[in-house]
């Protein structure tokens, strides 16, 4: 089993605390997380630095902590902008860096984006291709749909050959079937209940990549007091998708009950677990390491 840990990033304008976030990062590497992963949410009313920058940042505060996002979205992004990026990061972190990707769904605002969203999955496989094109070939001459490039190149390429792991997110059956011909693995979302999660794991398997790595985002709350850890991840999620009635989704209570949680989650398939706490990051992220990580197997 390897486990994760998200890296904060919900931060009001002014509230950022660079030696805490820091401290947490380097506590991060000691206690063993193999990664720390973050999320993109570009429009919005909620707080959230941008998972680029971040993870540049967490970069810089750690020496071996691998570092991700789960997941860009990116028909948001322009391929190339995204692949240098990437590339960049791979570099200054040594070969840490691990990319999550989605097509995200059809309700979003794509007219800030520069399209319409037409073509939302061919955009999204062509994105891939011409990134990994960029990442492994000094030129690249490609006439797509959405993008042309004739004798393009990124320098440096990443440090990671071929180019850093990609995550495939997704739920309907079409896009996990996507994710193992074409990703490097699938992370389960964190708003997905134990037993989606158990679904998707059996479509995932049936397309034959035994090797295929499976992770799972679980969004958890640990307490002496099991109603108050419910309360908080209550909360949290409420704030996180702005709607009640998530609790069903997250692990919390007690220690005990977080483990029982978490090992259903591996039960069900998961390789990796990223661990996401909604408050107290830093005593949630010992209370973890402490009880609740050497009690799974």
């Amino acid at each position: 089993m390897r486990f994760a840990i998200s890296i904060p990033q919900f931060y009001a304008d002014g509230e950022f605390d660079p030696a805490a976030f820091r401290s947490y990062l380097r506590r991060a590497e000691e206690l063993g997380f193999h990664s720390g992963w973050t999320q993109e949410q570009i429009l919005g009313t909620m707080p959230v630095l941008g998972p680029i920058e971040t993870m540049t940042y967490a970069a810089a505060c750690t020496e071996r902590l691998r570092l991700g996002c789960a997941v860009f979205v990116t028909p948001l992004h322009n391929p190339v902008h995204l692949a240098k990026s990437i590339a960049t990061l791979d570099q200054l972190s040594r070969g840490r860096v691990e990319v999550g990707i989605g097509a995200g769904g059809r309700g979003r605002p794509f007219g800030a984006f520069g399209h319409d969203g037409e073509g939302l999955v061919a955009r999204f496989t062509e994105g891939l291709t011409v990134m990994r094109e960029l990442w492994t070939r000094p030129e690249v001459t490609l006439d797509g749909r959405f993008w042309q490039l004739a004798g393009a190149s990124i320098e440096p390429r990443p440090f990671q050959k071929p180019g850093p792991p990609v995550w495939f997110g997704g739920s309907h059956p079409n896009a996990l079937r996507r994710a193992v011909r074409l990703g490097d693995g699938f992370f389960g979302a964190g708003s997905t209940t134990t037993e989606k999660f158990a679904e998707q794991v059996r479509v995932v398997r049936a397309e034959g990549r035994a090797d295929f790595p499976i992770a799972k985002r679980i969004y958890i709350a640990v307490d002496d007091d099991g109603d108050r850890a419910r309360k908080q991840i209550a909360d949290g999620l409420a704030a996180i998708y702005r709607k009640r009635g998530l609790e069903n989704v997250a692990v919390a209570g007690t220690p005990a009950e977080c483990v029982r949680g978490v090992q259903e989650v591996v039960d069900a398939g998961a390789e990796l677990i990223l661990f996401t706490t909604v408050a107290d990051q830093a005593k949630q992220m010992e209370r973890l390491a402490a009880e609740v990580m050497p009690q799974v197997s």
